[in-house]
């Protein structure tokens, strides 16, 4: 594309003007439930641990040593939460490397909060409140078990059947054999959830998936009433997966143990080497509040709102054209 047409924003003016809206709702949203709105660095000392996140990283020209980009505030909120803030939300820009798609820039918005008290059916029956308001709309909400998510789409009980299961399943979707003959239980698991679940979901309705296998507990806190299983959510509408969410763990032992997993894998996988973020740990050594949180993609549900096919058409300049 010319750089003659190339300085031109991506989105209109009319949807340049419903974004702005959009803004202004999810902070009033906030506002009338007295939550905080607050701001954390957007660079930040480590990147994620977590396998299926790249984080960008920044050098700042003197310094000692690279920082990243974040790719969710939640390390730092976390902090402002062990620290006494009590309920907080931020909208905030995030960056992701080696993600572009229709869905996909490797900079976004994410609007993310935590609520002290909270359960994990209060938070998703929040999260609902706020996207219906942000489409318009009053859809019905729907809640799935992980496990009938999966038995009822791929065919297959996710925590009881073989791993032959899965990977028969992962070839049927185009995996390479001999990829899926070495791939992990919890990458099948991912593949089949994005390539056949999750697509399915929410056709006409805001669908929670909740309680995941506990393999992919990542920040959340294993179900008391089945170990097996994690209070974790992700939010899917017309097959989108909007929202992903936690009752989140504060036990900084079991956390540090996640994190030890998570760079076994990196190494297991040929990815780069991250350092475990010191400050975060601190922090929930300190005391986490009991509290669930939520990182909800603005840049997705503007895109439903909008009848949008692609997420160029609700951002200013997508990366190319920044």
């Amino acid at each position: 594309m010319s750089d003659l047409i190339r300085w031109r924003p991506t989105a209109s003016h009319e949807v340049l003007r419903r974004r702005a809206q959009a803004l202004a709702t999810t902070r009033d949203f906030f506002r009338k439930r007295r939550v905080l709105e607050v701001e954390t660095p957007a660079l930040v000392n480590s990147p994620v641990s977590d396998v299926n996140i790249r984080s960008v990283q920044a050098q700042i020209p003197g310094a000692d040593r690279p920082l990243f980009l974040h790719t969710s505030p939640e390390y730092a909120m976390k902090r402002l939460l062990a620290a006494g803030s009590g309920d907080i939300y931020q909208v905030c820009r995030v960056f992701r490397g080696a993600e572009r798609g229709r869905q996909h820039n490797p900079e976004f918005t994410m609007v993310e909060w935590y609520r002290i008290g909270f359960t994990l059916e209060h938070l998703m029956q929040e999260v609902a409140e706020l996207v219906n308001e942000l489409l318009g709309a009053e859809l019905p909400v729907e809640y799935l078990s992980y496990r009938d998510a999966v038995q009822r789409h791929a065919d297959f009980d996710p925590l009881e059947a073989r791993d032959e299961v899965l990977r028969e399943s992962a070839r049927a979707l185009g995996l390479d054999a001999r990829v899926a003959g070495s791939a992990g239980r919890d990458e099948l698991l991912d593949l089949v959830m994005g390539a056949r679940v999750g697509p399915a979901l929410g056709t006409t309705s805001l669908t929670f998936v909740h309680r995941y296998p506990a393999s992919q507990a990542a920040l959340a806190r294993l179900d008391p009433q089945d170990p097996r299983l994690a209070l974790r959510f992700e939010l899917y509408h017309r097959g989108m997966e909007l929202a992903n969410g936690y009752h989140e763990l504060g036990n900084v032992a079991e956390q540090r143990a996640r994190f030890d997993v998570d760079l076994q894998s990196r190494r297991a996988r040929g990815l780069p080497a991250a350092t475990l973020d010191r400050y975060l740990l601190a922090a929930l050594d300190a005391g986490l509040p009991d509290c669930a949180g939520v990182a909800l993609g603005f840049d997705r549900v503007l895109m439903l709102a909008l009848g949008a096919a692609n997420i160029d058409e609700v951002l200013a300049f997508p990366t190319e054209h920044a």
